[in-house]
């Protein structure tokens, strides 16, 4: 295997990745509203990992194929563009909040954490799933 396969292959982990996370952040809303505190947490965590888990394969994937040019024309470039930046800024954005979303509810501090999970949430889950368009455009829409 090349190291443009080992690339594209983690391209497709990550998608996974992604999708993972975002399924997982969207049943925790479902749980934590059902007041199903247990499968929230575990959905959370999950979330958590699977982000976590994106971030290391996401840099290893870098490290061993850089950046991608978009392929597609110039008319769907400047779209694809806006919603990769914001999803850039929000990923950069979102990974100290989680972190203390975690320490917030690890020292059960559930209003604080409540209170940013209404801003972080939304956040979260627009990167999961921005991710997931970005992964499609670059590999699969005009491939």
């Amino acid at each position: 295997m090349n190291i443009q396969a080992m690339g594209d292959g983690l391209a497709h982990f990550n998608a996974v990745l992604n999708l993972t996370s975002a399924t997982l952040l969207v049943a925790g809303l479902i749980y934590i509203r059902r007041k199903e505190i247990r499968l929230h947490r575990r959905c959370m965590l999950g979330a958590v990992a699977a982000s976590a888990l994106f971030l290391v394969s996401y840099v290893l994937r870098a490290a061993l194929t850089g950046t991608h040019s978009f392929p597609g024309p110039d008319s769907v470039r400047r779209f694809y563009l806006a919603i990769l930046f914001s999803h850039m800024i929000l990923a950069v954005v979102v990974l100290p909040l989680v972190i203390r979303l975690l320490f917030l509810a690890g020292r059960r501090r559930f209003k604080a954490h409540r209170r940013l999970a209404r801003w972080t949430y939304p956040a979260w889950l627009y990167t999961s799933i921005t991710g997931l368009f970005v992964y499609y455009m670059l590999y699969h829409a005009y491939a």
